[in-house]
């Protein structure tokens, strides 16, 4: 990665879950970085250990205002991304993935900047064929209470393909499945996170439906891996970028409960409207084109995450 040195680099929701794992990366590799957020959902405990650093500079500001910078790469990773915070104000969610992807094309466009969008599985909606490709075109609700994310998030990828097409903008468009790991939101309502602040509280586990329902996880480390070999490549995508191993939800539950505390129960809960009832990335272009494939599994990812979290577990 030595040929990567000395880009400045713009991280918009740098200060999220994704986004401060990504700005350790690029730091710890000599880059310079802005980092972009306007702290909905991010926090700046996740990027303290850089502020005063030379390379690294942190702006407050909503991707949906336009902004004027200088940068050479631009990693668009800003829009709340579990339902609860999503669900929180639907049009702003809409507005984040449209107006704050059109700013950033707009500003890649100016400056001749290659932007990697952090789209999502999905834009698979509830999908009708498994596991999925890229070549898949989803089935989405396109007015249900998820759809202000999962349609926002492929507007955003139509931007995109327009702006490569009309103004040969450079893009690279990922779609991100499930991925856990430190700095995750406790109270996020992701199943990962649920569980295990469930579990440290002594609480039972909060299952949806039967449980029957699967997810695949990618333990943060090989999610920004991924990232960067893709941003690095060129390949523009769309391309999954996930962990194809696959389990369903009381799976992880029995596993969360083995590694904090085998005595808690599981209680059952009505299944949320339009929720997948599988999950699961196709990666062979990944592999294929990148040379990529998640390393960590479940099992040592939980144990990172659930260590982080019981020293972080105040709120």
């Amino acid at each position: 990665m030595g040929n990567q040195k000395n880009y400045r680099n713009l991280i918009t929701g740098g200060a999220g879950f994704l986004g401060s794992h990504l700005i350790d990366r690029l730091m710890d590799n000599n880059e310079e970085v802005i980092c972009l957020d306007n702290y909905f959902t991010g926090r700046k405990t996740n990027i303290n250990h850089w502020i005063n650093h030379p390379r690294f500079e942190l702006i407050r500001h909503d991707v949906t205002e336009p902004i004027k910078l200088e940068v050479d790469r631009i990693w668009h990773l800003a829009c709340p991304a579990s339902p609860v915070h999503y669900q929180f104000n639907p049009i702003k969610t809409a507005k984040t993935s449209f107006l704050g992807t059109y700013n950033m094309l707009g500003l890649a466009r100016r400056v001749g900047a290659r932007l990697l969008l952090a789209s999502t599985s999905e834009v698979y909606g509830d999908p009708e064929i498994h596991p999925q490709p890229e070549s898949y075109r989803g089935c989405v609700n396109t007015i249900g209470i998820r759809s202000c994310y999962d349609e926002g998030k492929r507007i955003a990828e139509t931007l995109c393909f327009d702006y490569q097409r009309m103004h040969q903008t450079e893009i690279r468009v990922m779609r991100i499945f499930n991925t856990y790991g430190p700095r995750m939101l406790p109270n996020d309502g992701r199943v990962v996170s649920n569980f295990i602040t469930q579990a440290l509280r002594g609480e039972p586990l909060s299952i949806y439906g039967d449980g029957s329902q699967t997810r695949s996880f990618c333990y943060v480390d090989d999610l920004i891996e991924g990232m960067i070999k893709l941003m690095n490549s060129d390949q523009v995508g769309p391309m999954n970028i996930g962990n194809p191993g696959e389990f369903t939800i009381r799976e992880l539950a029995t596993l969360v409960l083995q590694k904090i505390n085998p005595k808690l129960k599981l209680t059952q809960n009505p299944l949320p409207a339009d929720d997948p009832m599988q999950r699961k990335p196709v990666i062979d272009l990944a592999i294929k084109e990148l040379d990529w494939e998640p390393k960590i599994s479940l099992n040592e990812g939980l144990d990172r995450t659930i260590s982080w979290f019981k020293t972080h577990l105040i709120d």
